[in-house]
């Protein structure tokens, strides 16, 4: 696999970025090779899950045992607290958390992307979007072994799913290809200035709290507006709701299309 990387025909990293008025072209190009790196990017995403737990009997599963443990001591524990139904609300906290990992995991991932993949970057000719690429699949990896906690608790708990059920690939889907331009972005910014990724790193952690995760929109009430304002709501809407038997919230879809539409203007501009 070596040898196909290091004999990959790409354009250089230096003649990429030396003609600015090109800046467009270039970067949708770097976009579209990396995509089509297929050979590589898996490999090295799948390389990180092994890397990191090397010496591990159990390797990711580790990981889901212990995000279980933790929701089913919180589950009913909360669930008291804020005086709700414990069974629907442990399917919506499991389902909720386990997708807010993936995406909180990826962005803090995203900031070091080219950072981290600083000895590739020096010796291999590759599309810089494979490195983004890499961590997605890697954080895809570690979500769906999380997701078998998922599956027990809907398997139990037997919420009313329907055919919505075939739109988590799709909401999944349209998470990866914004984690793209995402990482995209803050990939490149934080190469520049080393202070973003601990400045994202706190904004995650704020917009966890933020965010409807151990909580409802409706706990809310006249206020539940507000949450449609949260951009990681309407990405977790349309992975969670399918899972847990609520209704399609189509405004979460119009607003995540929008938010691909922005997004990938703005990563052709980073570029």
């Amino acid at each position: 696999m070596t040898s196909k990387i290091t004999s990959a025909t790409y354009r250089p990293v230096a003649q990429r970025l030396s003609k600015p008025g090109a800046n467009l072209r270039l970067a949708w190009a770097d976009i579209v090779d990396g995509t089509a790196a297929i050979h590589v990017w898996p490999m090295l995403g799948w390389q990180d899950v092994k890397q990191r737990y090397r010496r591990s009997m159990l390797g990711p599963f580790w990981l889901t045992i212990s995000t279980g443990l933790l929701l089913s001591l919180m589950g009913p524990l909360y669930g008291k607290l804020f005086n709700q139904d414990v069974g629907s609300y442990f399917l919506h906290l499991a389902v909720s958390f386990v997708v807010w990992q993936l995406f909180a995991s990826y962005i803090t991932d995203a900031c070091g992307a080219f950072i981290g993949a600083e000895g590739f970057i020096k010796q291999v000719r590759l599309p810089l979007t494979v490195y983004v690429l890499r961590l997605i699949w890697k954080n895809l990896i570690i979500f769906f072994h999380n997701m078998l906690f998922v599956v027990l608790v809907v398997a139990y708990l037997q919420p009313p799913l329907g055919f919505d059920i075939i739109l988590v690939p799709i909401g999944l889907f349209f998470f990866a290809i914004n984690a793209l331009w995402l990482g995209i972005v803050l990939g490149l910014v934080s190469a520049r200035f080393r202070d973003i990724p601990v400045i994202i790193g706190n904004v995650v952690q704020v917009f966890f709290f933020l965010t409807p995760v151990l909580w409802q929109p409706g706990m809310l009430g006249r206020h539940a507006w507000a949450v449609n304002l949260n951009p990681f709501y309407h990405f977790l809407e349309i992975i969670r709701t399918p899972l847990i038997g609520a209704p399609v919230n189509r405004l979460s879809w119009l607003a995540v299309f929008a938010i691909t539409m922005v997004g990938f203007a703005v990563a052709r501009h980073s570029g």
